[in-house]
């Protein structure tokens, strides 16, 4: 189990990594692999203090080898998912279950769009991780729809559990590794519903509907955590509604900075120290 969990790699995330190693608290920083957002394709950064007109890849990759050089720890993969249960935060990445003590939410402001009737029906037919729910459809008729590349690799796993499997792209990807057994629906779905039972999309019957996408909604990450328009509202601590769990960076609301993301970043690695001293005290 790790001290600290950071959630996402960009300044925020990284910044926070660097403060918790520097201060000798394991961490881990969970991300997906595949590099996106603004900042990496931003040519040039033209306020950031001490770095002018540095490259995004370029100023994130000095974040990085930081964090790693102090021996911050990092698992590729997208967070579905965190509990809480038994003192300790279990989020699920991907298909692994990573255990800490306390979280640094620093994700972005990234958000994904929600079909209409989607969230409704999570847990109800509608699910967002294939290893988590998969066997709950064996030998049903499956829907997946995905977003990206990713998509791919669970529709796989799917079809060997599916009777029958349809694979909706929602945005365009490369489907050439796709199992033969699932069939490509070229229709973009808007909406889903339950009727007799089943999650209708696009009028198609489904036992079950899996949503893939490189993002997950802060609605269906961790239950409980208080929202203000899209964004995770945070005291001077960047603590936030939830013990334990504190927010940093553009996932904070505006302004959508670097620096403020920076600063955030280490104010929440000091007050998550902070909180796991106390901890520490409280179970003696």
């Amino acid at each position: 189990m790790y001290d600290v969990a950071v959630i996402g790699a960009g300044p925020a995330g990284l910044s926070a990594a660097i403060t918790l190693r520097m201060r000798n608290i394991s961490c881990v920083v969970v991300s997906p692999k595949a590099k996106s957002g603004w900042l990496y394709k931003a040519n040039e950064i033209l306020n950031y203090p001490g770095m002018p007109k540095i490259g995004g890849e370029k100023l994130l990759h000095a974040f990085s080898e930081q964090a790693l050089s102090l021996g911050a720890e990092v698992h590729s993969g997208l967070v579905r998912q965190i509990l809480f249960s038994g003192g300790a935060f279990m989020l699920l990445a991907d298909d692994h279950i990573i255990e800490a003590k306390a979280l640094i939410l620093a994700m972005g402001a990234a958000r994904p769009k929600l079909l209409d009737g989607e969230e409704a029906l999570v847990g109800n037919g509608v699910s967002y991780c294939a290893t988590c729910d998969g066997m709950l459809y064996r030998g049903k008729k499956i829907a997946v729809l995905s977003a990206y590349a990713h998509g791919v690799e669970e529709a796989n796993f799917l079809a060997t559990l599916a009777n029958e499997l349809d694979y909706y792209p929602l945005q365009k990807h490369e489907l050439s590794g796709l199992d033969p057994r699932a069939a490509v629906i070229p229709t973009i779905p808007q909406k889903l519903k339950k009727e007799n039972g089943k999650i209708d999309v696009e009028s198609i019957p489904y036992d079950g509907c899996f949503i893939l996408r490189p993002a997950v909604s802060l609605t269906q990450l961790l239950q409980g955590l208080t929202l203000a328009e899209g964004f995770i509202p945070v005291n001077r601590r960047m603590e936030t509604n939830l013990p334990g769990v504190y927010a940093a960076g553009d996932c904070t609301g505006q302004p959508l900075q670097i620096a403020k993301a920076v600063g955030e970043g280490n104010i929440a690695a000091i007050c998550a120290a902070e909180y796991l001293q106390q901890l520490s005290a409280s179970n003696r």
